[in-house]
This record gives structure tokens, C-alpha cells and sequence, in this order.
């Protein structure tokens, strides 16, 4: 059954931090990258990024822009709006595939979580929209 793979391949999961306006130093991050699953977590400041979707690291790797295309800005700027609208679709199970949008998503926006999570969480959601055929915002999404 199709909708049964979703239900193991997606999982995009943060644990926000109740800090606001603190700048994440990449010497303070631990970054883990096995097969199709990326972590990123910063004890510190009590956050963690867990995406697992088979095919998203190969896809990263192939086809997103690479790392400084995007000002950190717009990357923030950009998941604010795929996070409004993921959690969104979150609460509205009866009109959206719950085995799509399985959790929501706690992203503080008072928060600096680096680029590098930023990069990621965008990518994921750029990815997401093309391999499951969603449009989270306005924006069409392109790799």
C-alpha cells in the first residue's frame, strides 16, 4: 500500500528551544549524516532537526543549490512560511494526507539556528513538495 510508505519514509522533526535571539556557533552543533538520515542537534540550546525520507540525501546531494546560494535571510524567511503552512496542514488531517504531515513542526522564529539548519530545512521542504507533488506556499518550488 503506497500510503504505508509514507508513513516510515517521512519525518521531519524539531525540538524548538524556548531561547530567542541566540546565534547557534557551528563549533557547538553535532552534525550527523548516516545513509538517509540527517541530524543536527546543539545541546545547548536544547534544539534538534531529525529529518529521515529515503532519498533526501542523495537528493541534496545532486540536486539542491549548494550551500551560499541563498542568503540566510531568505532561507529564514522562506521556512517560516513552509512551516506555517506544514503546521497548518498538521491540525486539518481530514484535508490533507496525515501519513504526509504526521507532526507538527516547532520552529521559533525569534530564534537563530544558523544557516546550516536553515539549509536543511528549506532543501527538505523543497524536496517534499516535488517528490510528493504538495505546494506548501505561493512559491513553486525548484531544487
Amino acid at each position: 500500500m503506497k500510503n504505508l510508505i509514507y508513513v516510515f519514509v517521512i519525518l521531519l522533526f524539531i525540538i524548538g528551544c524556548s531561547s530567542s535571539n541566540k546565534s547557534i556557533s557551528k563549533t557547538n552543533e553535532n552534525y550527523t549524516k548516516a545513509s538517509d538520515t540527517i541530524r543536527i542537534a546543539n545541546d545547548s540550546l536544547e534544539y534538534e532537526v531529525i529529518i529521515i525520507d529515503g532519498g533526501f540525501t542523495s537528493w541534496l546531494n545532486s540536486m539542491a543549490k549548494p550551500r551560499g546560494f541563498y542568503t540566510e535571510n531568505y532561507l529564514e524567511s522562506r521556512n517560516k512560511v513552509y512551516v506555517s503552512e506544514w503546521n497548518r496542514r498538521v491540525l486539518l488531517p481530514q484535508h490533507y494526507n496525515p501519513n504526509l504531515y504526521e507532526m507538527q513542526i516547532n520552529y521559533d522564529y525569534t530564534t537563530k539556528y544558523g544557516y546550516e539548519v536553515n539549509y536543511l530545512i528549506y532543501n527538505y521542504f523543497i524536496y517534499f513538495q516535488l517528490t510528493y507533488k504538495q505546494q506548501l506556499s505561493g512559491f513553486v518550488p525548484r531544487p
